[in-house]
């Protein structure tokens, strides 16, 4: 867990120098709790205070990246048991699996598939994170044959699955320029699974479906080996035991500290579903508590989009509403004389009145002003969204030059910025439109004139 500056200032000299631009050295002490400057700038810090300082300060779930520059999940490094208490940083990385074993046309199709998915929301774009090739075969040429295949069609961050190390190595030959996470270590094999790993710089995943406290042993045994980057299996099936496992997990690293088992965790829902619909609800579980990587074992659009929505609502800072980029939006094809709308950049509210002014026939111009991402009432109510606010958005973004018109629509519930927005425009028609953006259509029927 994060140290308080108290803590903090037990390990500094106590000099009160100044050498590190702060008046005294608790002052130093409780900006470096605030993460608004490194320990190291304190220029008598002893090696072992600063190595005591490392240890304590180390988040109680390690933060692993799997995947090169291009693309990479990060997952881990999570303080806080529900997202309310503070947020969640890291969303699961949601992956599919393939089969070495299949016919090397699926493997191209599938992982074409995957690599091609992506969906728009809330201003958003969401897409699969990744493909974990499993060495189903036994056969180490046929593993490096599906790693080059799945390689030539997506440029994704991969997970290799194989418990033999010979057919692990012959993969990681062709794929460790990419870091995949190598799947995975066990009682039986970890120590050559730790050289691959130490050797091609990448994250290794632990599994032991013994027991916590077997999965603990083998994780020390294998940090000792000098690997940092790992994530743990646990090997819990179904949804009651995935549940209070993964739970008990979370738990150990968060609220006591427990080292050997603060790492991200990685779950295969499908190897305990008997149907496809079973798969997608557990995996929606595992997203929810407490997964690092869940790998999926079907793909079909209509299972990743819950997913991906999801984990969407889950990793929303929920102190921070989801905001669109402030600007002009074009809804359909709009002309110089289409009408000109104007409303705030939180998602919902943008959505809600492009939706309804798309399905209302009439393209139009869509001014979205900056505030801070609150809907149009709350925004007035805090005093951004006025009708400053608004002629200034209007001559920031310049619309006037887009548009034959001199005619502003604005939110019916913002009404009474009427008169205040005449003056701050006095060349402009401020007209009020529907109280509801369901209302548009019927709205620009009636009063729409350029």
């Amino acid at each position: 867990m994060a140290l308080t500056g108290i803590e903090i200032y037990k390990f500094l000299p106590k000099t009160n120098c100044k050498k590190c631009g702060f008046p005294t050295c608790l002052a130093f002490a409780m900006k470096v709790s605030q993460k608004g400057v490194d320990i190291t700038v304190c220029p008598d810090l002893s090696p072992e205070a600063k190595e005591a300082l490392e240890a304590a300060g180390r988040p109680p779930i390690r933060l692993v990246t799997i995947g090169g520059d291009k693309r990479k999940i990060e997952v881990g490094n999570e303080v806080v048991m529900f997202r309310h208490e503070k947020t969640f940083y890291h969303p699961t990385g949601l992956m599919v699996r393939i089969k070495d074993s299949a016919p090397a046309e699926a493997i191209a199709k599938v992982a074409g598939e995957v690599a091609g998915y992506s969906v728009e929301r809330v201003g958003m774009e969401l897409a699969l994170d990744g493909l974990a090739l499993e060495n189903e075969s036994k056969d180490a040429a046929t593993f490096v044959a599906c790693v080059e295949a799945v390689k030539s069609k997506a440029d994704l961050p991969l997970v290799l699955m194989s418990s033999d190390p010979a057919a692990m190595g012959a993969a990681l030959e062709k794929a460790a320029d990419g870091k995949p996470l190598i799947y995975a270590a066990t009682k039986d094999n970890w120590d050559k699974m730790a050289e691959l790993a130490l050797k091609h710089g990448c994250p290794l995943a632990v599994h032991e479906a013994a027991g916590l406290g077997e999965l603990a042993q083998l994780v020390e045994q294998i940090n000792g080996a000098g690997i940092e980057d790992i994530v743990i299996d646990p090997g819990a099936h179904g949804f009651a035991q995935s549940l209070a496992t993964l739970t008990q997990l979370r738990r150990l690293a968060l609220k006591k500290s427990f080292r050997p088992l603060g790492y991200p965790i990685i779950t295969f829902p499908g190897e305990s579903s008997d149907t496809v619909e079973a798969e997608a609800v557990l995996a929606a579980q595992h997203v929810a508590k407490y997964a690092g990587i869940v790998v999926l074992d079907h793909f079909s659009p209509s299972m990743a989009y819950p997913l991906l929505t999801l984990r969407l609502n889950i990793y929303t800072d929920p102190q921070k509403p989801i905001q669109l980029t402030p600007k002009i939006y074009e809804i359909g094809a709009p002309k110089p004389d289409s009408p000109v709308c104007v409303t705030t950049n939180f998602s919902l509210t943008y959505f809600s009145i492009a939706g309804e002014l798309e399905s209302s026939g009439y393209p139009s111009w869509l001014l979205v002003a900056d505030t801070e991402g609150l809907s149009v009432l709350t925004a007035w109510a805090a005093g951004k969204f006025d009708a400053e606010k608004i002629a200034k958005t209007v001559k920031d973004f310049n619309i006037a030059e887009s548009i034959s018109h001199r005619s502003l629509i604005i939110p019916g519930r913002v009404a009474v910025l009427r008169g205040e927005l005449e003056e701050e425009l006095p060349d402009w028609k401020i007209m009020v439109g529907p109280p509801e953006a369901m209302d548009i259509g019927g709205y620009l029927k009636k009063m729409w004139s350029a």
